[in-house]
């Protein structure tokens, strides 16, 4: 393998390795940040991650109401932001690409915390929830590309996505008032 340089530093860096299931299943941290698998995805794992999150957190929630009540929901993603701080910055550093387009985990808790705000919410509130997150976490509006900048390791990969979750419910509010 080659070594590549990074612009803006002094020397040359390790090349970035290829996130596949090999990779994800050598240990338990890559297949949280990776989704489950959802972040190898070839084409927009971004969104193939934020799809999972949605769609687990519909079958959760109409499988078993008395399990994943909203307290309940509430804890899982604070312990999934926890959790995602050091899964995502132990892939990262495993794939020498701290922000790598495979760790979806990000996506995945941010829907997550959008659908528990929004709901109850119809299935057509719910796709214009991921629609608007996807937009904001695709653009990266200030505040958002600012944090991607400059919060590094798990715990920037984890932020970002938390304030597009933020914007996110922000427009839908605004929605459900004046829409």
């Amino acid at each position: 393998m080659t070594q590549d340089t990074v612009p803006g530093t002094a020397g040359p860096t390790l090349p970035c390795r290829r996130a596949n299931a090999r990779f994800m299943l050598a240990h338990p941290a890559h297949w949280i940040a990776q989704g489950f698998g959802s972040g190898l995805s070839p084409i927009m794992p971004g969104t193939a991650g934020t799809l999972f999150g949605w769609l687990s957190y519909a079958v959760l929630t109409t499988r078993w109401p008395q399990v994943f009540t909203t307290a309940n929901w509430l804890a899982i993603v604070v312990a999934g932001f926890v959790i995602g701080i050091w899964a995502c910055h132990r892939t990262g550093r495993a794939l020498n690409s701290p922000d790598d387009g495979s760790m979806v985990w990000d996506e995945i808790i941010a829907i997550w915390l959008v659908l528990l705000m929004v709901s109850p919410a119809s299935l057509k509130e719910q796709f214009a929830a991921f629609v608007v997150f996807r937009f904001f976490d695709m653009v990266k509006p200030p505040p958002i590309a600012w944090f991607d900048r400059h919060f590094k390791g798990g715990f920037g990969v984890m932020w970002d996505d938390i304030v597009a979750a933020f914007y996110t419910l922000l427009v839908l509010a605004f929605w459900r008032v004046y829409g």
